[in-house]
């Protein structure tokens, strides 16, 4: 249904613009999905893409899965993040990457932005869940006398994880469009962002759109992933 009604808007939008520049046909734009697809140079940069995207997914869910566990059993960590956190959250992405490319290389600039962005995101969505599980269990468990680290990892950390993991899928494809971006303002050699500048540079509209449709793909595709692994966590625990 939702597909349906992109397709319409799309197909209104082509004949009410009448240009090909600013609005291209479904037609062209999938046909250049279906080149792209046979491009080598497309799946190197796709490869660096989503190696970089895994690279901040990877280390802003190790951070925060590692803290969000400090700060449910030891409120003076939750003190200390609560700030930093919502510094992280109001920090202008633009800005940013311009100060990156000042200290790091445009390969590297992506993936930090992309830290910054999705640690504040998965850290708060963690806590929440973690918080959701203590304030059902923990009282039962300072009854028994259970450490609190011993809390956290074997009580806290498997209650709360299908609904972490369910939450996994939309944080990676934020991480997919903020990497992206990164690297559309950092000009990353090998990499969906430079195909997307080259692509406007010399206004190959049906090709932009036929990659940002393809990055939403993976996008949906790993979300896809995520929802089906809290599925099976779900039925494994049942």
């Amino acid at each position: 249904m939702a597909v349906g009604t992109i397709l319409l808007v799309w197909l209104i939008a082509y004949f009410g613009v009448g240009n090909d520049l600013v609005v291209p046909s479904i037609s062209d734009t999938f046909v250049q999905i279906w080149q792209l697809l046979g491009e080598a140079a497309f799946w190197s940069a796709f490869g660096g893409t989503l190696w970089r995207t895994l690279e901040a997914f990877l280390i802003s869910f190790a951070l925060g899965i590692a803290l969000a566990l400090l700060s449910c059993v030891f409120g003076p960590v939750r003190a200390f993040l609560a700030p930093v956190v919502s510094i992280l959250r109001t920090v202008p992405t633009m800005a940013v990457v311009l100060i990156l490319l000042l200290w790091t290389s445009p390969a590297v600039a992506p993936v930090i932005i992309a830290v910054l962005v999705l640690f504040p995101v998965l850290y708060t969505s963690m806590l929440s869940s973690l918080d959701e599980v203590r304030g059902e269990y923990g009282d039962m468990a300072t009854s028994f006398c259970v450490p609190k680290t011993r809390q956290a990892l074997c009580m806290y950390l498997p209650l709360a994880a299908p609904p972490v993991l369910a939450q996994l899928g939309a944080a990676f494809s934020l991480g997919l469009k903020i990497t992206v971006s990164g690297e559309v303002l950092s000009a990353t050699a090998r990499s969906l962002g430079s195909m997307m500048q080259q692509a406007q540079g010399f206004l190959e509209t049906p090709r932009l759109i036929a990659l940002t449709l393809l990055a939403v793909a993976v996008g949906f595709l790993f979300e896809g992933l995520f929802a089906l692994a809290a599925y099976l966590w779900r039925r494994r625990r049942a």
